[in-house]
């Protein structure tokens, strides 16, 4: 069985996810398809993507959850892809040392040279985040793109995670969680951000950022009023005001 580094740095590179403004746009993921269809992982197959029998590879993919009842009820978007464990059970199950979590970053990753495809590691994940390619008969994963992220020929700007340059509203950060300094450590501190499964033990080093309370009502969202009342001519005192809006609203 594969061992854990001995002496890791502390560095924990990973991603905390906004559950409160992600959209389930799936941007994310299709960004993850397209960047590693052409890099060290690649190919990322598809067979039969509209048929009854659908296989393919997904380093992330996202459910959609409705929560609560009634006005409390609200849509829950929940993107999930490999958490880069600090104790991951996928790596010390694998029989090759094809799975292995590198000590300089943390990251967790997938020597498809000397993997057999025997699954162990799908197994032993509770998150669903192991993908086997029935193509070329290995085992795929997340790699937080590391072969884009260590890219010095890119802006430095431009060196994160594909899923996390693509996303609209801004609900993917990376960084580095092993630091309690770091913006990510931060953010995740203020907001209350948690593990996934933590009672598996595997202590995972993405972080989710729960969605906020809903507001439900207009008094709640500071003093506006409970409904708005319509404005008549005669709040416009002056004449030019009143000929200019009569011609506006024609």
């Amino acid at each position: 069985m594969t061992s854990l580094p001995a002496n890791p740095t502390g560095k924990q590179l990973g991603l905390v996810i906004d559950l409160d403004i992600c959209v389930g746009c799936h941007a994310c993921a299709v960004n993850c398809k397209e960047w590693n269809s052409g890099g060290q992982m690649a190919p990322m197959t598809d067979e039969d993507p509209y048929g009854p029998n659908p296989l393919g590879v997904w380093f992330n993919r996202i459910h959609s959850f409705e929560v609560g009842e009634g006005r409390e009820s609200q849509t829950v978007h929940f993107p999930r892809s490999c958490l880069h464990c600090a104790e991951p059970a996928c790596v010390t199950v694998c029989p090759t040392g094809a799975s292995y979590k590198r000590a300089e970053d943390g990251i967790v990753l997938v020597n498809e040279d000397i993997c057999i495809g025997c699954k162990l590691c799908s197994w032993a994940c509770p998150y669903g985040a192991r993908e086997y390619d029935y193509d070329v008969g290995v085992m795929k994963k997340c790699t937080l793109c590391v072969d884009k992220i260590y890219n010095e020929n890119l802006p430095e700007i431009d060196r994160v995670p594909a899923c996390v340059a693509t996303c609209p509203v801004g609900a993917r950060h990376f960084g580095d969680l092993g630091d309690p300094g770091s913006a990510v450590s931060q953010l995740v501190a203020e907001r209350q951000g948690y593990d996934l499964m933590p009672e598996q033990g595997y202590r995972p080093t993405n972080k989710y950022l729960p969605p906020r309370p809903r507001k439900n009502s207009c008094g709640s969202n500071g003093n506006a009023p409970a409904r708005l009342e319509p404005v008549g001519d005669g709040s416009i005192g002056n004449s030019l005001l009143r000929w200019v809006d009569r011609v506006l609203s024609r």
